[in-house]
């Protein structure tokens, strides 16, 4: 069965092998049986592999998208009398803020730049100077810029003062290395449909078992998205406590050995080459980004949009896609950008044709 590849550039959902997308043509099941179970299982088992020991930590699976995996865990950890900081340093990070102010979860705001990294000392002595802080909690890699926060500097801070960390890792996982045990994180989030190479669908919280179990005695703030409550279910009846996206499953096993076979490591070389090709062609032809290449994630590049007027973000996005390629809006304040992600099932080559409908779209703008 031939599929139409679409080249997704855009931040996630992205281009998927044929064989995801057929690990979903499967007979139907219910999802209760042990057969599904056992799937779950090994997909639960497995990403925890990718970062850590699962005889230490554990992944426990929702259906829903990657801010709903972040939502279950800073409404189920966070206890009343706690407090968390959260590194506001783009659109991601005011997200969790949004989050902590509908559970009415007392918050610490750091505030940080969108394109430079975070300021370690300040963010230190925040933390010092702030009574009764119990947890914080950050975002990886800031898909609005293309800002790779260094997570490991973040969370030996962590270890120092006592404090529970808290990882959005959703455009980070599967591609860039993480060892949860020695960046000292507790909770970390990330869903089938980015860096795994999946399908839309399924989010996933990997916690440090000691650090979730000692959530057990938080009264629930939400039924569906309580992290305690799905891991208790699952270990005990191998099974989800609500009904779970049984074909978005089958296409996760599949992406899940997929990863294994190339590696994380090989995958993000992969990447790297990828946007390594892409900045050197927008430099050539004329165009500007954001964020400085030795802070750079590798991962999502926002390039500042041509200053012409007869240059239109919707033309543009439509020019592409009618020529196979899916491009994205920017989201930074501030800035009039558009971003290029370079992630899933594609390489430079991929990248190296973009550049060429790029070029062709710049010269009918007489754009130079």
């Amino acid at each position: 069965m031939e599929i139409k590849r679409n080249v997704l550039l855009n931040p996630g959902p992205a281009t998927t092998t044929d064989s995801v997308k057929l690990a979903q043509a499967v007979p139907d099941i219910c999802p209760r049986e042990k057969e599904f179970g056992d799937l779950m299982e090994f997909c639960s088992t497995e990403i925890t592999r990718f970062v850590g020991d699962p005889k230490e930590y554990a992944t426990v699976l929702f259906g829903g998208s990657g801010t709903a995996t972040v939502e279950a865990i800073l409404n189920s950890v966070i206890p009343d009398s706690g407090k968390v900081l959260i590194i506001d340093n783009g659109a991601y990070g005011k997200r969790m803020c949004q989050i902590t102010s509908v559970y009415k979860i007392p918050t610490v705001v750091f505030e940080s730049s969108s394109i430079e990294p975070i300021d370690l000392s300040a963010l230190e002595d925040t933390i010092k100077n702030t009574d009764g802080l119990t947890h914080l909690a950050m975002i990886h890699h800031e898909t609005t810029t293309g800002l790779l926060n260094d997570i490991a500097a973040v969370g030996n801070i962590c270890k120092n003062h006592g404090i529970s960390f808290i990882v959005d890792s959703m455009s980070g996982f599967a591609a860039i290395p993480v060892d949860m045990k020695t960046m000292n994180i507790d909770f970390l989030a990330a869903s089938s449909n980015k860096n795994i190479q999946g399908m839309a669908g399924i989010g996933f919280a990997i916690c440090n078992k000691k650090a979730l179990d000692a959530t057990a005695s938080i009264p629930m703030r939400s039924l569906y998205l309580n992290l305690y409550a799905q891991y208790a279910y699952f270990e005990k009846t191998h099974q989800t406590r609500f009904t779970p996206p049984v074909q978005t499953f089958y296409a996760l096993k599949q992406a899940i050995v997929e990863t294994q076979e190339e590696t994380i490591e090989a995958r993000y070389e992969r990447y790297s080459k990828s946007w390594e090709t892409l900045l050197d062609g927008i430099e050539a032809l004329g165009l500007e980004y954001l964020i400085d290449r030795k802070y750079h994630s590798k991962i999502i590049t926002s390039i500042i949009e041509p200053k012409t007027e007869s240059y239109d973000f919707d033309e543009m996005h439509d020019y592409f896609f009618d020529r196979g390629f899916t491009i994205y809006p920017g989201k930074v304040n501030n800035y009039d950008t558009f971003r290029i992600s370079n992630i899933g099932q594609i390489d430079h080559n991929d990248i190296k044709a973009f550049l060429e409908v790029l070029k062709s779209y710049l010269a009918k703008i007489n754009f130079s």
